[in-house]
């Protein structure tokens, strides 16, 4: 895992733009803080910051493919190609000759051999920049489901990108400019596939490739999930998946540093866990460790609510003693959740103000302390997108809803959107929320690939899928991706696995709920790895505190932004509403008062550190 940047332009030296080069690499340094390289040409400059995980020694970028002493491409590259063992013996077969024994270097020769559709050749997580010496052409590519983020943007001449938007905004042609479609994306909790909160930002689409030529830009798509008959009777599809399952979380077990698991106590993170656990014995080594995020007086303030009817600790105690698993627990107080330093952390590491809260908050300290033990995690994220794990998949009124699942849900639990409860109502109405989530629904479902003769409940089921594959999966992908790497942690998520994707997105929905459950299969490719307990748990979301202390904190720091004139950001604000959420004496914990709070100083916070300039 690492960070990358760089910059194309074909009417200037580049080679002079040494110093700008690496002033766009050092805002990767928390993504890679092992080791930096630059690569300059007239027409290219590549940046890279290397968190080394494979080839410890032999792994450095960018890496050069040399021709009778010449370079012929160069490459700059994040993330791991899991199958990267099995495509260096078939290139040695065809002639190639490594040097090293990095994954890097095996996407380099895979380009070589096969050309500009070799990513379809690769599994694994990956986002990479890929300069043509020849052709003077720039590829930028980005795995199937999005797992590692690349953005990029054209100003005049220039073509910037990088693992993140700093990286872009660090060059001084780049300015940041928000408008009301930055906003729309900020605020929406939809992801629009390509957008950037940014103006004229773009994002590397998941599952293709940019290419960027002396006469423009073009894009491609090498992956995308297609519709195929499921011929496979429940058991063959119950072997299939344990099947995919083991041999996806035995290939992310590679790496020459610690590596970990989170563990939640929800079916999840416990499969993942279970899995690593066996295939390390069968080689010999382990115990897996293990961590988990736990909250000071969370016991005593837990309540049971519509998303989260049992608290995880129990459960985690219990899978870890059942695997054997080497477990800590990361215990967090409302002092450190509320800190706005830590905020700040935050910030800087998703270069735009999202209102996840604790949840964000948590999850950022929670890696920061798993990083002074290892620095690979496996994680349980995508397991709900892909097994149909949420409530609302199974609730006929969100089913039925016209609008992406959860936000109905939300709209039910709490009423409003949370990101637009403190705001000013004439900003809402300038930038037409719904309108913009209804735009966006409409143009998710026409993606959607039909079975001939699929309809009724599969085909409404089908398009929920992948609702959330393509437009929720990405923001929860963004999030872990981003809280991780700013503190050097590289997350692997095995059920991103786009084999078992592809395999579980054509199984129909009455299979993937065959003992009237959520995420059936899955249960069922587990059953022998987990405690019954486990196994018959209620699904439970990434926890979050209950704490009174943490929203009287978060009261407090909204009462002292609100007493400012001079804050960017009150114009944004109903003040009188949010002087109203601030002055609120101490009580049951209010999350939709919390999460509009938090939004309210996090955009504060964006606005003054990255001198946004709002162009509404």
């Amino acid at each position: 895992m690492c960070g990358i940047a760089g910059w194309v332009d074909y009417e200037r030296d580049l080679t002079l733009e040494r110093d700008v080069l690496q002033t766009m690499t050092a805002t990767m340094r928390l993504r890679g803080p092992d080791d930096e390289g630059v690569w300059l040409a007239p027409r290219a400059a590549l940046g890279h910051r290397r968190l080394a995980i494979i080839d410890l020694d032999g792994g450095r970028q960018p890496m050069i493919a040399d021709q009778d002493g010449a370079p012929v491409a160069v490459l700059i590259y994040t993330g791991e190609v899991y199958n990267f063992r099995e495509l260096r013996g078939e290139l040695e077969a065809r002639g190639h000759r490594f040097k090293t024994h990095s994954d890097t270097e095996v996407v380099l020769h895979a380009y070589l051999e096969w050309g500009a559709g070799f990513p379809r050749r690769l599994n694994g997580m990956f986002a990479f920049a890929l300069w043509d010496v020849r052709a003077e052409e720039l590829l930028l590519v980005r795995d199937r489901l999005g797992i590692k983020p690349l953005f990029y943007q054209r100003i005049g001449s220039a073509v910037l990108f990088g693992s993140e938007p700093k990286a872009i905004l660090a060059n001084p042609l780049a300015s940041p400019v928000v408008d009301a479609s930055g906003l729309r994306e900020l605020l929406a909790f939809v992801k629009t596939p390509g957008a950037s909160v940014f103006r004229d930002m773009r994002e590397v689409r998941p599952g293709h490739v940019v290419h960027v030529r002396r006469d423009g830009i073009s894009e491609r798509r090498y992956w995308a999930l297609e519709v195929r008959p499921h011929e496979d009777d429940l058991q063959a599809t119950i072997r299939a998946i344990r099947g995919l399952l083991e041999d996806t979380v035995a290939r992310q077990l590679i790496s020459d540093v610690p590596l970990c698991s989170l563990l939640s106590g929800g079916l999840d993170s416990s499969a993942v866990t279970a899995l690593a656990q066996r295939a390390l014995r069968a080689e010999g080594a382990g115990p897996v460790r293990s961590f988990s995020v736990e909250f000071a007086g969370h016991a005593e303030h837990f309540t049971p609510d519509a998303l989260r009817s049992t608290q995880d600790t129990p459960y985690v105690a219990e899978v870890a003693r059942h695997v054997g698993s080497d477990h800590a627990g990361i215990v967090l107080s409302a002092a450190q959740l509320a800190d706005p330093e830590i905020r700040a952390a935050v910030l800087r590491a998703r270069d735009v103000p999202i209102a996840f809260g604790d949840l964000d908050t948590s999850l950022y300290l929670l890696f920061r302390a798993i990083r002074e033990r290892s620095t690979v995690a496996l994680s349980g994220e995508s397991a709900d997108e892909v097994f149909g794990g949420y409530p609302w998949f199974h609730d006929p009124e969100m089913v039925a809803a016209e609008t992406f699942p959860w936000l109905a849900m939300r709209m039910k639990i709490r009423g409003a959107s949370a990101a637009a409860q403190l705001l000013a109502p004439a900003l809402l109405a300038q930038i037409d929320l719904q309108g913009h989530v209804a735009a966006r629904y409409r143009e998710a479902l026409a993606e959607v690939p039909r079975l001939p003769g699929e309809d009724g409940a599969e085909r409404r089921m089908r398009e929920i899928g992948y609702l959330h594959l393509t437009r929720f999966l990405p923001i929860l992908l963004d999030r872990k991706d981003r809280m991780s790497m700013a503190t050097g942690l590289e997350v692997r998520v095995p059920f991103c696995d786009h084999r078992l994707v592809e395999y579980v997105f054509n199984a129909p929905w009455s299979m993937k709920t065959f003992d009237g459950r959520e995420k059936s299969l899955l249960r069922a490719a587990s059953e022998d790895l987990l405690p019954r307990s486990v196994l018959d748990r209620r699904k439970s979301p990434y926890p979050t505190t209950q704490d009174p202390a943490y929203t009287e904190r978060l009261r407090g720091q909204l009462a002292g932004l609100l007493a400012r004139k001079d804050a960017p950001v009150l114009p944004l604000v109903d003040v009188a509403r949010a002087r109203a959420v601030a002055s609120e004496s101490a009580g049951a914990v209010d999350e939709l008062a919390r999460s509009s709070m938090h939004q309210v100083l996090l955009l504060n916070d964006w606005l003054t550190r990255y001198r946004i300039e709002l162009a509404l």
